[in-house]
């Protein structure tokens, strides 16, 4: 009998292959709807101020403390997402989530006083907490098992392209100035978050139940209704391991781990938008205009070698990755805070050489910590765990722009030291999060080796 072969892979597969890109067939809806999220965010990020400077009379002051206090009312949020997560799964809240964000949007449209600005900035919020979320979750399901690493690299990278083409967009708004262009992106910004969310409840076979329950046949439309309702009891029905709670998660110290690691990279994930630009122009002495090279320089970096680097993450280790992470912003910010006492000459030099040390660690960081957070999680309780973790980014966040400015006006070396300081702290946290505690099979979930599945149609043949 004559050996048969596999067919050669196709041009385009190859390209995917080489440039770090997962498998995309089937699974445009995910992928779209990613882009429009991140595409989305662009627009707001860069334009919600001078949209409401522009349509209502508020003074610049009372716009910033209304959507300061719209972002703080959120910051509990993902403990109650967390449940919404083991009790109906990322798909439907992803969704819910795109559609929150258009009732804000919607709001926004209406918005004159400062109180409206902070409810529907809230909302906004909310809907964007509960996207990204339910995503990681959702990211694992549409892997099915396989480049999950190249999965988060790849979902990174579009968020990196998308909200820089989205600022760009908005600029191109902000600078016709009428108050009609800007409402057109606000309404733009309503029609595809709806769209979006259109796309990820359609999304077939990304449920918990899905993935756990499918069989060696091609996966089927979905389970029936009160089954997928129910995801947590199932699971722990599955895994013999009963319901739980908020105390379980804060019991496992393995996972608490991971989160304060995250803390670092939070901090860390600030310098741009908080630090860098006032820390150049008024301690180093170098044009705006240099600020906005480097930065330049970090979306392009992030939105062309972010794939490549995932190709690379994927061979190796999460916690080699995620120590080499540290070391890399450790490094950064000591080059940062170094700057201090160099020559004008070499000061563009160490800012670019800076900046390229702090892309390397964004790059490295962001996919291992992605997987992390949603495979230490067990299954049954998957939600709740990711609430934890994403308090690590809304409590850091909100902590950091304080902290940071505070540490600057106190000395210009200061929050340099304090970040390469925690960088370096959080490496001992990491070592040994990927080993399977002994109690646990080395199998993988369920939920990660179901066969694939093509997510827009049918199965793959």
């Amino acid at each position: 009998m004559m050996p048969q072969h596999s067919p050669a892979p196709s041009a385009w597969r190859r390209i995917q292959t080489a440039w770090g890109l997962p498998d995309l067939a089937g699974k445009g809806r995910f992928v779209t709807a990613n882009l429009i999220d991140s595409l989305g965010n662009g627009l707001v990020v860069a334009f919600t101020v001078v949209f409401f400077v522009k349509t209502t009379s508020l003074s610049l002051a009372a716009i910033g403390a209304a959507l300061t206090a719209g972002q703080l009312l959120v910051l509990p949020v993902p403990l109650f997402i967390g449940r919404l997560l083991d009790t109906y799964g990322p798909r439907i809240v992803v969704a819910a989530g795109n559609w929150i964000s258009v009732a804000g949007f919607i709001g926004f449209l209406f918005s004159h006083a400062a109180w409206q600005i902070v409810l529907w900035q809230f909302v906004v919020q909310l809907g964007s907490t509960a996207f990204w979320m339910g995503n990681s979750p959702l990211t694992v399901l549409v892997a099915r098992g396989v480049e999950r690493a190249r999965w988060f690299g790849f979902v990174r990278a579009l968020r990196n392209v998308g909200v820089g083409f989205g600022g760009a967009v908005s600029a191109v708004a902000l600078s016709i100035g009428t108050v009609a262009g800007l409402r057109a992106v606000m309404v733009i910004n309503v029609v595809t978050f709806a769209v979006a969310g259109w796309l990820v409840i359609t999304l077939r076979g990304a449920d918990t139940s899905d993935a756990a329950g499918a069989g060696p046949g091609p996966a089927g439309p979905g389970p029936a209704e009160p089954e997928s309702a129910r995801p947590e009891q199932a699971a722990g029905e599955a895994t013999g391991q009963p319901p739980g709670g908020y105390r379980t998660v804060l019991k496992d110290t393995r996972y608490l781990r991971l989160v304060a690691t995250n803390v670092s990279f939070v901090f860390a994930s600030t310098v741009i938008s908080v630090l860098l630009a006032v820390y150049a122009v008024d301690n180093l002495d170098v044009g705006a205009w240099i600020v906005g090279a480097v930065v330049v320089l970090n979306a392009v970096m992030v939105a062309l070698l972010q794939t490549l680097a995932s190709r690379w993450i994927e061979a190796r280790r999460p916690v080699t990755v995620l120590v080499l992470a540290l070391l890399f912003n450790a490094a950064a910010f000591v080059v940062f805070g170094t700057l201090l006492v160099l020559p004008g000459w070499a000061v563009i030099a160490g800012l670019l050489i800076a900046m390229v040390l702090y892309t390397v660690a964004e790059m490295l960081s962001s996919p291992p910590t992605s997987e992390l957070s949603v495979v230490m999680a067990p299954e049954h309780l998957r939600g709740r765990y990711l609430g934890v973790y994403q308090l690590s980014w809304s409590v850091g966040g909100a902590v950091a722009p304080a902290l940071l400015t505070a540490l600057l006006a106190g000395g210009a070396a200061l929050p340099w030291v304090f970040l390469a300081a925690i960088s370096v702290l959080a490496v001992p946290l990491v070592l040994g999060l990927d080993r399977r505690p002994a109690a646990t099979s080395e199998a993988a979930p369920a939920g990660d080796v179901a066969p694939v599945e093509q997510l827009d149609g049918g199965p793959v043949g």
